[in-house]
């Protein structure tokens, strides 16, 4: 026997090959990295546009029935929480365990809701407003789209993160002292988020956007708001999204009716999804002297994030928004002031 080898059971000593796991390859190392980046940059996106309207995105939590044991905005503060801390691990290099087996019960439940989605839609039993994925109102996604992508997205970089499977060793006490401070902060966020100015950050509605390009439905079956309202493509107008029982909208009733009547310019419109029937009510009720267009849902939704919402259009583009009803029209000018939704490309009125 050599004089450098141990024998086998003499002295209790084991050769150093079996007692530390065979070290991984360095592209392998990298690879896993620069996957689990990817996966986390991706679950941060998804989170920021949660984030920035959790109102929007426990409604959608509860059109998907997930509230069936905690409330519906519980629900949306635990899954933000959970999807933020996963997130921030991965892009500060974590790959134990306990941070992938996680995010792969997380990917495994988004591509689950999609792929419902997806299929309810391929049955017909898809509500038209309903949400398609996990980024929000921000980005305009069919339901094959939502499915498709979020399974190439989150699934291969989760299978690759694997790859790379960090071993016991040092608690990284540093980086989960970030990633617990980076999730607070989140959430101490998306708690005061409603009553911020991010209207133009969290919808699809903000200045610079034609109105052309405010769309919803699949190819075909497409509206736009262009379509909505055709007089928007020439000249400068006002338009009013809102609830036909919005308190705000209800006081402003007789300052509409005055301004039609004195056909004050620019032109207000206001639009609304309420159905057929709530129209009608409110057309008999409140006798107003100016028409309410109707829009879907799915075109509204993604607009806003409380009613009414308003802004200012100019031959086509959108110029201004405002949280609440434009400035001169009863009631509008206080909310207007204290949304600071303006846009800083026409701040005169």
């Amino acid at each position: 026997m050599a004089s450098g080898a141990v024998a086998p059971g003499r002295g209790g000593a084991v050769p150093a090959s079996q007692d530390q796991p065979t070290p991984q390859s360095p592209w392998r190392r990298r690879l896993s990295h620069l996957a689990a980046v990817i996966l986390g940059t991706v679950l941060l996106v998804a989170a920021w546009a949660k984030l920035i309207d959790p109102n929007a995105f426990a409604a959608t939590i509860q059109s998907e029935e997930l509230d069936f044991l905690l409330s519906a905005m519980a629900v949306a503060f635990i899954a933000l929480g959970l999807e933020i801390a996963l997130g921030m691990a991965l892009v500060l290099g974590m790959r134990q365990r306990w941070v992938l087996w996680p995010t792969a019960a997380l990917v495994a439940f988004f591509v689950f809701l999609t792929g419902r989605t997806y299929w309810r839609s391929i049955q017909g039993t898809l509500p038209d407003d309903a949400g398609c994925g996990c980024f929000g109102n921000l980005v305009e996604r069919t339901p094959a789209e939502a499915f498709w992508q979020d399974l190439l997205l989150l699934v291969p970089p989760l299978l690759i993160a694997f790859l790379g499977l960090q071993r016991a060793g040092r608690f990284p006490r540093v980086r989960v002292a970030i990633v617990a401070l980076v999730t607070i902060a989140s959430l101490v966020f998306a708690w005061r988020a409603p009553s911020l100015p991010l209207d133009n950050l969290a919808t699809r509605l903000k200045p610079g956007v034609a109105v052309g390009n405010l769309c919803a439905g699949a190819e075909g079956e497409r509206t736009c708001m262009d379509g909505v309202i055709p007089e928007l493509s020439v000249g400068e107008h006002l338009v009013i999204l809102t609830n036909l029982d919005e308190p705000l909208f209800l006081d402003a009733i007789e300052g509409l009716n005055e301004r039609f009547w004195a056909r004050e310019e620019p032109p207000v419109w206001v639009l609304s999804a309420a159905s057929d029937d709530e129209r009608f009510t409110f057309q008999f009720t409140r006798a107003p002297a100016f028409d309410v267009s109707a829009a879907p849902s799915a075109v509204v939704k993604p607009l806003y994030r409380t009613l009414p919402r308003s802004f200012r259009v100019r031959d086509g583009q959108v110029i201004d928004t405002w949280s609440g009803l434009p400035p001169g029209i009863s009631g509008g000018a206080a909310e207007t002031a204290s949304s600071g939704q303006a846009s800083a490309s026409d701040g005169s009125d």
